[in-house]
């Protein structure tokens, strides 16, 4: 064992450190390598959302103007209907008030 040399062997050890402290320096630039990337994707991912959360906003105020706007217009039908069915009732006691005139003149006529 005399013959063995420590130098060597001090070398060989600090040659596989170093390799070993190169790998894991190049395992950790990959890591903050795919780290800044991902923040990056996931900036480009909050901002798409946010242009889709503002789509999303304008497309409910549309809906709720428009749920106004059908609710206006079934009032309005509503009232439109009812006016129809009175305009039909008064159409039918104006028939049946010339009926019963003409009944009557029919009736003056021929009777007297």
């Amino acid at each position: 064992m005399a013959d063995y040399d420590w130098t060597d062997h001090h070398r060989q050890q600090v040659l596989q450190g170093r390799q070993i402290l190169e790998r894991t320096s190049a395992s950790l630039a990959r890591s903050n390598q795919i780290a800044i990337e991902t923040e990056h994707t996931g900036h480009e991912v909050i901002s798409e959302l946010e242009v889709q959360r503002e789509s999303l906003l304008r497309s409910q105020r549309r809906l709720e103007n428009a749920n106004e706007n059908l609710s206006k217009s079934g009032v309005i039908l509503r009232a439109m209907q009812r006016n129809v069915l009175y305009n039909k009732l008064i159409l039918v006691m104006i028939i049946l008030m010339e009926i019963v005139i003409l009944s009557g003149m029919i009736y003056l006529k021929f009777i007297h």
